[in-house]
């Protein structure tokens, strides 16, 4: 009977270690809070998400150098940073990828890119990738919206950028725009999460 017992305990221990190791695994759901991270950008000073004092939030944008995907929506994310940072929504880029397994998605190569096209923001190296798990970021890109509620960082958003990822010119529903202006207003997104599609993270 005592055998039984402590059988049914590992059990119910087990089942309660493997649920919360996925849920921990999976990453941030809308509504929960980000923490912030000190990574380092393309000019190598670290940047956190405290050093914005003014922001309201954040358009957290996980991207990279090679990826077809992620250079077909460079100019748009140039876009969304032009149009919101003024607004308290600047975006912050992070290249997730391991450079041994991705080549050309090193430092150096992030620095030369970023000069090339001409980044108004942040493009931060995800060294020894802690931080997209963290997130739950699987593509590139992959984009979650942060916006500031009572001091702390509250996720709004999680998905892609719009609804065409090969032809800018024929985007009818542009997700992270729709979301941003909602959160500026003072409203929930009310698309809050879509499918992100892109290259994945190489590990």
């Amino acid at each position: 009977m005592k055998t039984l017992k402590i059988s049914a305990v590992l059990i119910v221990f087990a089942v309660i270690t493997a649920f919360s190791l996925k849920n921990t695994s999976e990453g941030y759901k809308i509504g929960d809070t980000a923490t912030d991270f000190k990574l380092k950008n393309i000019d190598e000073k670290l940047v956190s998400l405290s050093d914005f004092d003014s922001a309201k939030g954040f358009i957290v944008i996980f991207t990279c150098n090679h990826c077809p995907y992620s250079v077909a929506y460079e100019d748009r994310i140039i876009a969304l940073d032009k149009k919101y940072k003024s607004k308290g929504y600047p975006v912050i880029a992070i290249n997730p990828n391991n450079p041994e397994i991705s080549k050309g998605d090193d430092f150096v190569s992030m620095q030369k890119r970023a000069k090339d096209k001409g980044f108004t923001f942040p493009y931060l190296f995800d060294e020894g990738q802690k931080i997209f798990p963290q997130y739950g970021a699987t593509r590139t890109p992959h984009v979650f919206i942060l916006n500031k509620e009572n001091n702390a960082l509250k996720v709004a958003y999680i998905g892609a950028i719009d609804n065409n990822s090969q032809n800018a010119s024929a985007v009818t529903e542009k997700y992270v725009e729709n979301a941003v202006e909602a959160l500026l207003i003072g409203e929930k997104p009310s698309l809050d999460f879509t499918k992100a599609i892109g290259c994945s993270i190489k590990k």
